[in-house]
């Protein structure tokens, strides 16, 4: 079946002041759409062609899995955002502290890091296969989804994520993510079973390595 360009979960406006209605328009409406465009166009006659956006990202190479990934990416991403600002929940409140100190200390570790990524590419908190916790970046449209990690959390750092509303002052940007994190929907994440994926293991003591 087709991947789909879902609707935004909120209205293009309701993440104001924190990112624009122009922003959403053209990034959701235009960026994640091209992505979703091309990738359907690159499935048409492959052995991929009716399996589900996840398992084309755990199965595809080259130019589809760069469109597929950023279709899922982008997907992912809207999902961690809300106007509502839910608090974070007490298994997740409970994890961060164990993982990294506390909240706050978890937000200026991953604003850090996502900071320090050269060029374009993710940001991401991840589960582990030992149940553990950690901040993960990727490079252009590269995603973690692997045997061993889960994506619970990510910030996009393309500049058409932030262009419009903050030029290329990425800092100010993720100064600006987390009033907008869905907590909840972190937490659910933290609590889903364990995804599958593509990669084989890694090598003792070898660095995981994305796509």
């Amino acid at each position: 079946m087709p991947i789909t360009l879902p609707k935004l979960p909120y209205a293009t406006n309701a993440l104001e002041p924190h990112m624009s209605r122009e922003t959403l328009e053209i990034h959701h409406g235009r960026h994640h759409k091209t992505y979703v465009d091309k990738a359907n166009e690159l499935l048409r006659g492959t052995e991929l062609e009716d399996a589900a956006l996840e398992d084309i990202v755990r199965r595809a190479d080259g130019k589809l899995y760069n469109n597929a990934a950023q279709a899922w990416n982008h997907d992912f991403f809207w999902k961690c955002l809300t106007p509502e600002q839910p608090p974070v929940g007490s298994e997740l409140q409970r994890a961060l502290e164990q993982h990294f100190g506390d909240v706050d200390a978890f937000e200026k570790k991953f604003t850090e890091a996502a900071a320090a990524v050269f060029g374009s590419g993710w940001a991401w908190l991840v589960r582990t296969a030992d149940g553990g916790l950690e901040i993960a970046t990727t490079a252009n449209g590269d995603t973690p989804l692997s045997d061993d990690q889960t994506p619970l959390l990510t910030c996009d750092l393309w500049e058409h994520a932030y262009y419009i509303d903050y030029r290329n002052d990425r800092v100010q940007y993720l100064q600006q993510f987390f009033p907008l994190v869905n907590w909840e929907f972190v937490e659910q994440n933290l609590l889903a079973p364990a995804r599958g994926g593509r990669r084989a293991a890694q090598a003792v003591g070898e660095q995981p390595k994305f796509h």
